[in-house]
């Protein structure tokens, strides 16, 4: 049987935005240096796209209690499906309005998709 502890679960979701904010700054700065404001303001819209979406998730996955295990499933799959919407609609809206470097912005979002998966690994190596 596999007990999840809300708040620790709550904390988890918050620090993974907050490892990807400190991420795409980081990209953001060497972006910067290699390819002045323009490769500057593409990373961060990338790795805001992603951060973003992963604050609007935590939110609704645990933003509140939930009273029983099936609201807070549900509330976790709302939460997922937003993000992934709001992925999709971001980088439409940034593609096709704004110019931007590519390379940057997708670099900055991969780097903070893997912010993801090393909270994760830690998690799981350190239980």
């Amino acid at each position: 049987m596999v007990a999840i502890d809300l708040p620790n679960a709550r904390r988890l979701a918050y620090r993974v935005v907050l490892g990807q904010a400190v991420v795409t700054g980081i990209v953001a700065l060497l972006s910067f240096a290699m390819g002045g404001p323009g490769g500057a303001t593409s990373a961060l819209l990338g790795g805001g796209i992603s951060t973003l979406a992963s604050l609007a998730m935590a939110v609704l996955a645990f933003g509140r209690e939930r009273a029983d295990a099936q609201r807070a499933v549900t509330a976790f799959y709302v939460g997922e499906a937003v993000k992934l919407v709001l992925i999709v609609v971001l980088f439409v809206w940034v593609l096709k309005t704004l110019k931007i470097s590519p390379l940057p912005l997708f670099a900055a979002y991969m780097a903070t998709f893997l912010v993801y998966w090393v909270v994760l690994a830690r998690v799981f190596r350190n239980p």
